[in-house]
């Protein structure tokens, strides 16, 4: 039997302004409101507005969270200071990646962890089972919030004319408590598209309020709503890794390329801890195949699961491919055996639909903003 699938609070909003919905992760979301090379690049140049209230908030507190984060997560999350923030991995007992998450640390005892939405129900269900034991509570906070994203280099100056917040003080990887356009607010320099800016968390009664003084404030500024389409695109030439491509439960942080993230030097058991010990001495004897970039030197473009070719044989899989409207060509990541992930290695190809495309093997990410 299937289900609808769910609203966000600016659901209405999005179908006035003429969103091409998807269903995504169990969400109704906007694809796109217009062109996605336009959204795209307004992103890159000026400024986007994203509703991500598909996100799943799970809000820890107690005596013992930080005990219990570091028992359930890879990092070490007890290291944490009040008002930072931490991108961090839950793994199964054989270090299989669950999902990859950002924990903010709100208070002494309180914590919000960020999961994809379409993996909130089974981080929500391990950290519940994991937490028995501590003295802390897991609480399911998905419908306490709705959340907002300004993302591109025009957000700082567009988010400080509707709030007293102290945004030159906020650092990448924190947030704090603030009134955006009169609405209370958690304001996080966070982002999944490679420029600065800020993920804003809310009730999401004040959603559609928050939306309309950030179009308002940001209109001089090129600010224009962005659907779910630009944001694969620009976190691709991010080389940011995408739940279900990149990351998945059969592979580890270290079979990622994201090992830093596992902190074996932190205070008494994880999850995990085992599996991924045995992963990281893997990665350093024989090394398994690599995460990098491959560039077009063509126009087709490459989808996930396409084989990657040297002479004829099969060394890596595609995981993501997309038009680059920054690079002007195709790109994509792909796990590449070691012996061909140097870049500008030889030779390599993709598959597409029985035709060896030749692409340049580069290091990520394709795109760096500018500091």
């Amino acid at each position: 039997m299937s289900t609808a699938p769910r609203l966000t609070a600016l659901d209405a909003l999005h179908r006035s302004l003429g969103a091409t919905m998807t269903d995504f992760a169990g969400w109704d979301m906007p694809l796109r409101y217009a062109s996605e090379r336009d959204e795209h690049n307004a992103v890159r140049t000026r400024a986007g507005l994203f509703d991500l209230s598909h996100m799943g908030e799970i809000t820890v507190t107690g005596p013992a969270a930080a005990a219990l984060l570091d028992f359930a997560l890879v990092g070490n999350i007890g290291t944490v200071a009040v008002g930072r923030a931490r991108y961090t991995m839950i793994c199964a007992e054989d270090g299989g990646i669950l999902d990859d998450l950002i924990v903010y640390r709100l208070g002494e005892t309180e914590y919000m962890v960020v999961a994809n939405a379409g993996n909130a129900q089974i981080v929500l269900d391990a950290l519940t089972e994991r937490a028995e034991g501590f003295d802390a509570e897991v609480r399911d906070d998905r419908d306490a919030y709705a959340l907002l994203a300004v993302q591109g280099p025009e957000s700082p100056t567009i988010l400080a004319s509707v709030t007293d917040a102290d945004l030159d003080g906020l650092k990448y990887y924190a947030g704090l408590p603030g009134t955006v356009a009169g609405v209370p607010a958690l304001i996080a320099r966070t982002g999944y598209t490679g420029e600065d800016g800020f993920e804003l968390f809310v009730a999401p009664d004040h959603a559609e309020q928050l939306w309309k003084a950030l179009t308002e404030a940001g209109a001089s500024h090129g600010l224009i709503p962005c659907g779910l389409s630009c944001r694969d695109t620009l976190r691709l030439e991010a080389g940011m890794p995408l739940y279900g491509h990149e990351l998945t439960t059969a592979l580890t942080p270290f079979d990622a390329g994201l090992g830093r993230v596992v902190k074996f030097e932190k205070e008494g058991d994880f999850v995990g801890r085992e599996a991924l010990r045995a992963a990281a001495g893997r990665a350093e004897t024989a090394p398994p195949r690599k995460l990098v970039g491959l560039v077009a030197e063509g126009r087709r473009v490459p989808r996930a699961g396409f084989s990657v070719v040297v002479g004829g044989e099969v060394v890596g899989e595609v995981t993501s491919g997309a038009p680059s409207p920054t690079l002007g060509k195709p790109i994509a990541m792909a796990y590449v055996d070691a012996a061909h992930a140097t870049p500008g290695a030889e030779g390599v190809g993709v598959d597409i639909r029985g035709s060896h495309e030749p692409y340049e093997v580069v290091a990520l990410p394709f795109y760096k903003r500018q500091k």
